[in-house]
């Protein structure tokens, strides 16, 4: 039987991912900061799906954070299969009123937190000849995003290493996948939505969460490089990489102002 491995677990896409992952008949390894959550999340998994749930509790935002969790599975025995990386943070609003906090911590989980990650479990796979790692990203990395600025950047960075790994590894038996889904309906949007106060978006451009989980799990399973859920998405995604760079800054930065309260 195979494991997965699910940071972000505790709620939204990676809660989803999850439920998926363990009807496909996988073992599971959920990791949050909130254990009580990821308790609940794991009794009910177990229940509808009769898989065993290991739950491990970690900020991976930390320095050597990853490295201890590898260390705490290794000694359990739990080789990993499947690596999703889900765990990431947003912060709306402009550049220099977010300040460098929200942009530490951007950086710290949604990048240094995912490559660490990969360090710890991607050389395992290798060396057993094997695997598969998703990595979520979002549509924001295929543009710039105002007002989601430092964001946008970090998941161009997850999807630019996605796509290198994925030439990297051909032939290791490892496949490396992107998701790139658009604002889905998760406790992150409604956070930025409360905190900035001005985050406006028509609801028809909203996904459903399990929608996007269950394209990012197929996705994952069939070895796919790049998967966006919503055709809506899909079109903005590849306009937005024929489209020149001034006319994507142009559109981008209007679209933003028209979302964004003044």
């Amino acid at each position: 039987m195979q494991t997965t491995l699910i940071t972000g677990a505790s709620s939204g896409i990676g809660e989803s991912l999850a439920g998926h992952f363990a009807a496909g008949g996988s073992r599971l390894v959920l990791v949050a900061r909130s254990e009580q959550k990821l308790k609940q999340i794991a009794r009910q998994v177990e229940s509808l799906h009769s898989v065993n749930v290991l739950v491990e509790t970690a900020d991976l935002s930390r320095r050597g954070a990853a490295k201890k969790l590898a260390a705490a599975l290794e000694a359990r025995g739990t080789p990993i299969d499947t690596l999703v990386n889900c765990a990431g943070v947003l912060e709306h609003g402009s550049f220099v009123h977010n300040g460098p906090a929200a942009h530490r911590q951007i950086l710290d989980l949604n990048i240094s937190g995912l490559t660490s990650m990969l360090d710890e479990f991607l050389p395992g796979m290798v060396q057993r000849g094997g695997g598969r790692v998703l990595n979520v990203a979002s549509i924001a990395a295929f543009q710039p995003v105002p007002s989601l600025a430092v964001y946008a950047a970090s998941k161009a960075y997850v999807l630019s290493l996605t796509e290198s790994l994925s030439e990297e590894l051909k032939g290791t038996g490892v496949t490396v996948t992107a998701l790139c889904p658009g604002l889905t309906a998760t406790n992150m949007l409604s956070s930025a939505q409360e905190k900035s106060g001005g985050l406006n978006v028509p609801g028809f451009m909203i996904g459903d969460v399990d929608d996007v989980a269950r394209q990012g799990y197929k996705a994952c399973m069939e070895g796919e490089v790049i998967c966006v859920p919503g055709a809506i998405n899909l079109a903005v995604t590849l306009g937005s990489r024929a489209a020149p760079k001034w006319l994507l800054r142009r559109v981008s930065g209007f679209a933003g102002r028209l979302t964004t309260k003044s």
